[in-house]
């Protein structure tokens, strides 16, 4: 067996575990678990938030116009869907597409760190403000936090930007940043990383600058 073929068994494994989780509430108004989906090799994982009304509907995530846009910023830099690693903070849709909460997150960390251990991508990519944050153990919103790459656990980078979400509401900046984001993520890749611009510190200018903590401090991984 092949460390790519393990890596896809390991994987399928967790994913009907999850199937029939129980841990906390949200499994009673789920349709699916949206595990995860791609390459069980692949360089790059994307991580949101959580399962949207399409993906709960699917099992899949990140379908529909956000999908859709996500392929196509993924195909900019050279990737296909087939070549990323697709998951979520959490696996099942809160309602209304509210931000997970705590006791949530806690019931689903175990997948989310396995996911990321068994893939062992070079990158991670979040997308939006909710996962950014979390996964950064920061207060500093995605504003401030994206355009640049961070050093995060094992030595892998982590490369916070936009949920697409929110370059499908018209923002022509907001996608422009995307794609610079997704350059960055290609840069890395190709081994020619370029510095991001410097981030303003939380206290204001002067102040030292917010360092994400070790992934060992964070409770998602804990």
């Amino acid at each position: 067996m092949t460390d790519r073929d393990r890596r896809a068994e390991e994987l399928s494994v967790l994913a009907a575990e999850a199937a029939a989780c129980v841990a906390c509430d949200l499994a009673a108004s789920r349709t699916h678990v949206v595990f995860g989906a791609g390459d069980p090799d692949a360089e790059v994982m994307i991580v949101g938030e959580g399962p949207g009304r399409r993906e709960d509907e699917t099992g899949l995530p990140f379908v529909g116009p956000s999908g859709r846009l996500l392929d196509r910023l993924l195909g900019e830099i050279g990737l296909e869907r087939s070549d990323v690693y697709i998951g979520n903070v959490v696996k099942c849709r809160p309602p209304g597409n509210r931000d997970p909460r705590p006791v949530e997150i806690d019931a689903c960390k175990g997948y989310l760190r396995t996911q990321i251990q068994l893939v062992d991508p070079a990158v991670v990519v979040t997308l939006g403000n909710f996962s950014s944050k979390l996964l950064l153990a920061t207060t500093t919103g995605i504003t401030r936090l994206r355009g640049r790459a961070y050093d995060w656990w094992g030595g892998r980078k982590l490369v916070p930007t936009y949920h697409p979400a929110a370059a499908l509401r018209g923002s022509a900046r907001v996608l422009a940043e995307m794609q610079e984001d997704l350059s960055l993520v290609r840069s890395i890749l190709d081994g020619n990383l370029r510095s991001g611009p410097d981030l303003e510190p939380p206290g204001g200018p002067g102040s030292a600058p917010e360092e994400p903590p070790a992934i060992e401090q964070l409770d998602l991984f804990s």
